[in-house]
């Protein structure tokens, strides 16, 4: 079965798709940066919105002062309940000795009904003492929680270990993370706060990690421990460890999020010379302990909607990237598809998580998880296909992000658009 794709974007820049959030919550609009290469984002100006229905584009943000140093802007994504984004943002004061990087960025928000007026979601502060709920570094690939009370992210610290990669959560904060008004610093709506820990040098056969990274967040409204107890916020994300032979592979790990205990500690700020820490009382635990681990494709976990089930890619005996499934409560993983051929990059679920949509061969595919088969909606097509699938919060729209070419000859990265059944 293959089903008719139409262009949803046709001006003459990049429209990337982020891997999540892409839809606004009545699916009428879908947000995008203007990068035409994934790698771009420092040289990136642009984020604008284009309307599902009409194609209609707007551009809702620009950079002042971009240059291919920066500051650069991109990986934007949709609230599930307001009309706001959330995208990376490089420093303002980016230049060719500073420029953008992994540890110089933020988090900065626009209601697309007010556009260009942008606000910060967490505050940066890299001057001691540092402020409670701030950070000293640079968030990333932020995520909403299904119920669209916090936000999830991946951070490199500016100061102290910037290539260790953790996790980190953005909580609710009415009165706002206030630090002071000096150069690389900013304010912030939301108390920001570290949730992984992870250690430069893991012992092997151990639990410590190097990397915490690409997570998503337990089910739309949390899940439940075995002992019957529920957790309304919990992330799953990714960790390096070092097997019994000092291998390292990846595994999956689960937070739970108590915003009572973390806004408790007011010293996992951190000191001089330390980066910031896991508050007191959050701690993460591991739920799988498999030979190989997960694949080493870039991807991110996602979630069933009932929190019963991660999703992620791992390698088969083929060493194809394939789909599996991992129960929460016990950790045990499963083979979803066996393809003689292999998924390039990450997936997404649709709203009743019932499919996923992913890419390979250059096709995009729908794998039913109730009748455990996958089925190839759209051929081997001429533009490469690239980036993750989106499906519609109405469910009947999937988009995803392909090269075309335009009456120059120049490949542009546009937003197509596949109606799957009104």
């Amino acid at each position: 079965m293959t089903l008719t794709t139409t262009s949803l974007t046709v001006s003459p820049t990049g429209h990337t798709l982020h891997h999540n959030g892409v839809f606004s919550n009545d699916g009428q609009w879908i947000v995008f940066d203007s990068r035409n290469d994934d790698t771009k984002i420092g040289e990136t100006s642009t984020i604008g919105i284009v309307h599902v229905k009409t194609g209609e584009e707007k551009i809702i943000y620009k950079t002042s002062n971009q240059t291919v140093y920066g500051p650069g802007v991109g990986a934007v994504s949709f609230s599930p309940l307001e009309d706001k984004v959330i995208f990376i943002h490089g420093l303002s004061n980016a230049n060719g000795e500073k420029p953008y990087a992994m540890s110089r960025r933020t988090g900065v928000g626009i209601n697309i009904n007010f556009p260009y007026k942008s606000f910060f979601y967490d505050a940066r502060d890299i001057h001691f003492p540092y402020t409670p709920g701030s950070l000293r570094g640079g968030t990333h690939s932020h995520c909403w929680s299904g119920d669209g009370q916090l936000v999830s992210f991946t951070y490199n610290d500016e100061l102290i270990d910037a290539d260790l990669r953790v996790v980190g959560v953005m909580l609710p904060f009415p009165q706002g993370v206030k630090v002071d008004s000096t150069k690389g610093n900013n304010n912030g709506i939301m108390f920001s706060s570290i949730v992984a820990n992870v250690v430069r040098n893991p012992k092997p056969g151990s639990d410590e990690i190097n990397k915490a990274f690409d997570e998503c967040w337990v089910g739309k409204n949390g899940y439940t421990l075995k002992s019957g107890k529920r957790i309304p916020h919990a992330i799953a994300f990714q960790g390096n460890v070092l097997n019994q032979e000092g291998k390292q592979i990846t595994e999956v790990f689960i937070v739970d999020i108590d915003s009572e205990k973390i806004l408790a500690d007011s010293l996992a700020v951190g000191k001089i010379g330390e980066r910031p820490r896991v508050p007191i009382g959050i701690h993460q635990r591991r739920i799988t302990f498999s030979d190989k681990g997960l694949s080493d494709t870039r991807h991110w976990l996602r979630s069933s909607p009932d929190g019963k089930f991660i999703y992620a890619l791992a390698k088969g005996q083929n060493e194809y990237n394939q789909l599996i499934e991992i129960e929460v409560q016990t950790g045990n993983m499963r083979f979803l598809t066996n393809n003689d051929f292999s998924i390039d990059y990450s997936f997404n679920l649709n709203k009743d998580g019932s499919k996923i949509a992913y890419v390979a061969q250059n096709s995009i595919y729908l794998f039913d998880l109730i009748k455990g088969v996958s089925t190839q909606i759209v051929s081997k097509e001429k533009g490469k296909i690239v980036g993750t699938p989106s499906f519609s919060p109405l469910d009947h729209v999937l988009v995803f992000n392909q090269y075309i070419k335009d009456r120059k000859g120049n490949d542009f990265l546009q937003i197509r658009k596949i109606i799957l059944s009104e």
